[in-house]
């Protein structure tokens, strides 16, 4: 079955490109032009993706991705600015989206970096995948793409459980902010890093005890972050 798009954005010409691209590599493509019509979209389309634009009549981008995180739902979300400020980008991700792209901007990168999303998701997991990670008081599931803390689901976005499931695979390594920007988002950002810095937040908000002082993922001045088992790190510490 072609996977679902619902496209965002209240510039017919932009909409209609991106649609005429999508649909020539073999997506299902669905347009709504404001952010109250994402909502009824939802009801009858049920999208795999929404590229939605930050800028948006009646309910802007920031809106509709804070309240569909607020309603559990966590489809992936490629957030479009025109805004040259840092903040303005930033605002996206702080509100749940997975990704963000600046206009104006080629069809085949976008393309491509959703293609990026859904090869994430879409990794057939191994047999050896059916058993979960565990770290300290974490589940990983990779099967199901669940994480347990203690025992209660949270509820993690594509994205951040990508996140997650990249630095288990390095557990006790430290990776730099653009080996997780490649090896999560399957490309070579050419930008601002911080993308990195505003999905390790989220995630440290959902997984860690106090998010402040964090015992999973740890920050390594200058350099990026590691994943480490608390237990095994107060062991260590104390030694």
């Amino acid at each position: 079955m072609k996977k679902k798009i619902l496209i965002v954005d209240d510039e017919p010409s932009i909409s209609m490109l991106i649609e005429f691209n999508l649909k020539l590599a073999g997506y299902d493509v669905h347009c709504v032009y404001d952010g109250e019509a994402v909502f009824e979209a939802l009801k009858t389309f049920r999208p795999d993706l929404i590229v939605l634009d930050l800028m948006l009549p009646k309910i802007d981008g920031i809106q509709v991705c804070q309240t569909l995180r607020e309603q559990n739902n966590l489809v992936p979300i490629i957030m479009l600015t025109a805004m040259a400020d840092l903040s303005d980008r930033i605002a996206g991700l702080d509100n749940g989206a997975d990704d963000y792209m600046t206009k104006p901007f080629s069809p085949q990168e976008l393309i491509s970096r959703i293609r990026a999303l859904f090869r994430r998701i879409q990794t057939i997991p191994t047999k050896e995948d059916s058993e979960p990670i565990r770290i300290g008081h974490l589940a990983i599931h990779q099967r199901e793409r669940e994480v347990y803390v203690g025992g209660e689901l949270a509820e993690l976005t594509p994205k951040q459980f990508d996140l997650l499931l990249f630095l288990c695979k390095y557990q006790g390594k430290v990776l730099s902010r653009q080996q997780l920007l490649h090896g999560v988002w399957d490309y070579h950002f050419l930008g601002d890093t911080r993308i990195v810095d505003v999905h390790i937040s989220h995630l440290r908000d959902k997984i860690e005890i106090n998010a402040r002082n964090p015992e999973y993922i740890l920050t390594v001045r200058s350099v990026g972050y590691k994943l480490v088992d608390p237990e095994s790190n107060k062991s260590y510490a104390s030694s």
